[in-house]
């Protein structure tokens, strides 16, 4: 199932980046770090730009409704799922008006821009997991070898968040996003060797 697969590792890549974003802010407010906003926005931009833009709609198409048409087992946990990728905007305004909040210099800006980011990240871990636990045994349980060719191909598009996918508004990719990331990022998150030039 090469599409669960993809699924799971850009569930991966998605904890991946949660972390290393909490990692920076705690060693920020442990005075250890001064805040990298050019880095923050990367990593802010590939939170909006991959899973909200174009991993949630690949499981709306692909899975989510191949699965609605075999049954209507899961339909509850479905239609909860579903209200949260529609809520992907909100979700992404929220946590960009905190960093820029943060950015602006207010007193209080690192701790806003934390309990924004501390609810964002406690929203996925939530999500990722009803995802894993309650709907990929209904997928193997339902969909059929014609519904998983179609699932294949649409999540081998655009599937590698660290290998070429391309943003929607800028020639460069997050390849060489997370490139940069890592030559930034201080360990163990990264390799410490500067500030993010975006």
């Amino acid at each position: 199932m090469e599409a669960i697969r993809i699924l799971m590792d850009e569930h991966q890549s998605l904890a991946a980046i949660i972390h290393a974003i909490r990692h920076i802010i705690q060693e920020i407010k442990l005075g250890r770090l001064k805040p990298d906003f050019p880095l923050l926005d990367a990593m802010v931009n590939y939170l909006d730009e991959y899973p909200e833009k174009r991993h949630h709609p690949r499981e709306d198409v692909y899975l989510f409704e191949p699965l609605k048409a075999r049954t209507n087992e899961g339909a509850e946990v479905l239609a909860h799922l579903e209200r949260e990728h529609a809520a992907a905007e909100e979700r992404i305004q929220k946590l960009e008006k905190a960093l820029q909040y943060y950015r602006d210099g207010a007193p209080d800006g690192l701790a806003q821009f934390s309990d924004a980011f501390d609810a964002y990240a406690e929203f996925y871990r939530f999500h990722m997991i009803t995802e894993e636990r309650e709907v990929l045994p209904l997928l193997h349980k339902y969909l059929t070898p014609e519904d998983w060719e179609r699932a294949n191909q649409g999540f081998a598009q655009n599937q590698d968040p660290l290998g070429g996918t391309k943003k929607s508004d800028a020639p460069e990719d997050f390849a060489a996003i997370f490139s940069k990331i890592v030559a930034s990022a201080p360990a163990p998150i990264g390799l410490g060797a500067g500030p993010y030039k975006g």
